[in-house]
């Protein structure tokens, strides 16, 4: 299978949040114009707060419509008139609670036009478990064993139906519960409750509520006969958040994704993020990450919506190297994210050793894939990505060893990392998925081994992405982390720029360095040729690109971190001195 025709080039990306520059897209937008970014980018990935979100900081849809808190339609205009393509991203796997679809079960409940567009979990494990005593199938043990979790306990939230029956559905992701104060207002339909009595019963639930007490064990006095009924009211009238698994057995969750390809290419998209795609499909006795052939079934599906709205896939999955599943997805044509070069470079430059990268970057050559890499992102720096795994009793290796990258972790630990940890079925933290952390301080803070990194990246092979806060060398910002609740570790590496704060890293020569060899990479024609690795000594990277009497030619010496780039063009060679 061939994923589609579109054509795209390999251009620099940059990766921000709507509001990740200035108060809106508008200040990004307003950045680009700059002379300093003249010729910089071709592609800019807009996070999805550029729609209505509600969590997760865009990762949790309400719906795909713009957001217009922060984006305006001329801000599209704008874009198409740089020349800059759009990425989005399409979060197959869930939508929030307060999309109108889950809301509408809500309302409706079984009688709801999309009670099975999101996964009832006692419905879907009936037959293969026995229910608890709070109403809930544990599925059995050689089913919840295979289950790949991404926090402790059972991935499911349990709402409640307007007939008062407590239903749990699947959430794989976040949630949370909110009971919300009552009012006198909301008791006014129990017969025989007094005015008197609905004043003490309010004041005594909502100081329960306000202190996080459990209001079902407070004294109800002479209103005990109405408890039930009290308690029915406000159960009705909590409230949720949370990322619900969506049912792709459904038809309609499959017209939902037509009409949302179709409104994204309207946008002006050209490259589609798959997120959490390899969490779609749910079957019994499968593990509920990338189950086969059924995840392969549901990416051909999505790629026949897309090739028709003339977008590019980039589905987006995070596993062992030795998984290989990487392989699997390029072997399909599709585009593979390289989360295994942000671990690489770090290994690269903190042993100064290219043995692994360029043992990497061989591999993509030689076996043909097309990726997308990148430094920082959004998310942590991968970890798990780069170890070896056991498939079928035979041990693939990693692109390093365990000590290797444990060694990694350790670093970027000491330099004030965070962590984000991956469960078993019973709750225990079983590996490190990802440490968050800006690249900047990653490194220890240091501007030749950022511009080093850098250098690195442009010249590997694929559609390099570019996080906008490591362009002005962003450092950990320990007070967002602190304050940001659950998800909190994800802030250390979000800060918030004005435009102020632009204007101020433009002077820095680590800003001024790095957009130079941006704008190198985005308008060279080598890069669009051959690329060669020259072997050298393990502590020098050599890699030239050539197109035809166009030549780019990258030397790094890991020992000092300096490095040269030459450039060759129509007979005009200039380097490049770090």
């Amino acid at each position: 299978m061939q994923q589609n025709s579109t054509k795209i080039s390999n251009g620099v990306m940059l990766n921000v949040y709507p509001d990740s520059i200035g108060e809106k897209f508008s200040d990004s937008i307003a950045m680009l114009k700059m002379p300093d970014f003249k010729d910089v980018f071709s592609f800019i990935y807009v996070l999805p707060t550029f729609f209505n979100s509600d969590l997760d900081r865009g990762f949790s849809i309400i719906d795909y419509d713009i957001n217009k808190d922060l984006v305006d339609i001329k801000d599209l205009k704008d874009l198409n008139e740089l020349q800059i393509k759009l990425k989005f991203d399409i979060v197959l796997n869930h939508l929030s609670v307060a999309s109108p679809q889950f809301k509408d079960m809500l309302q409706y409940g079984n009688a709801s036009k999309f009670k099975d567009f999101f996964i009832n979990w006692n419905e879907f494990w009936e037959g293969n478990g026995v229910k608890n005593e709070d109403g809930i199938v544990i599925p059995k043990p050689e089913f919840l064993n295979k289950l790949f979790m991404r926090k402790s306990g059972l991935p499911i939230l349990k709402v409640r139906f307007p007939d008062g029956t407590e239903q749990p559905y699947w959430n794989t992701f976040y949630q949370q519960v909110t009971y919300n104060q009552i009012a006198v207002a909301d008791l006014k339909n129990i017969k025989g409750l007094t005015e008197e009595q609905s004043t003490f019963i309010v004041n005594a639930i909502n100081t329960a509520i306000t202190n996080n007490q459990d209001f079902t064990t407070i004294n109800f006095e002479d209103c005990t006969p109405f408890k039930s009924e009290i308690l029915h009211i406000i159960e009705q009238k909590r409230s949720y958040l949370g990322q619900m698994d969506v049912n792709a057995a459904s038809p309609l969750v499959w017209e939902f994704y037509e009409e949302t390809l179709k409104k994204l290419s309207g946008y002006g998209c050209t490259i589609l993020r798959l997120d959490a795609f390899a969490y779609l499909h749910k079957q019994v006795g499968e593990s509920n990450f990338f189950n086969k052939p059924g995840t392969w079934e549901y990416l051909e599906r999505i790629k026949k919506i897309a090739q028709q709205n003339n977008l590019m896939l980039l589905p987006e999955i995070h596993a062992e190297y030795g998984l290989h599943l990487h392989d699997e997805v390029a072997n399909e044509g599709y585009y593979i994210y390289d989360f295994f070069l942000p671990g690489l470079t770090i290994h690269t430059i903190e042993n100064q050793t290219s043995m692994a990268l360029i043992s990497w970057a061989k591999e993509i050559i030689a076996k043909g894939y097309k990726t997308v890499n990148m430094l920082g992102c959004h998310d942590g720096i991968p970890v798990l990505d780069l170890k070896g795994k056991e498939v079928n009793g035979v041990y693939n290796k990693g692109l390093l060893e365990d000590a290797e990258i444990e060694k990694i972790m350790t670093t970027i630990m000491e330099r004030g990392g965070r962590v984000k940890n991956l469960y078993d079925p019973s709750g225990n933290k079983i590996s490190y998925y990802q440490i968050n952390a800006t690249f900047f301080s990653a490194l220890g803070e240091d501007e030749e081994k950022l511009l080093l990194a850098r250098a690195i990246q442009m010249f590997m092979p694929g559609i390099p992405q570019v996080w906008y806060l490591d362009i002005f060398a962003g450092k950990n910002n320990y007070e967002a982390a602190d304050n940001g609740g659950s998800a909190g570790h994800k802030e250390i590496n979000r800060t918030t720029l004005t435009m102020h704060d632009i204007e101020q890293g433009l002077k820095m020569r680590v800003v001024k360095n790095q957009l130079d060899i941006f704008r190198l990479r985005n308008t060279s024609n080598a890069f669009s040729g051959q690329i060669e690795i020259n072997d050298t000594v393990d502590s020098i990277i050599d890699i030239k690109w050539v197109n035809g009497s166009t030549i780019a030619h990258l030397k790094a010496n890991l020992q000092t971190y300096g490095f040269t780039i030459d450039h060759s063009e129509n007979s005009i060679t200039s380097t490049m001195n770090f």
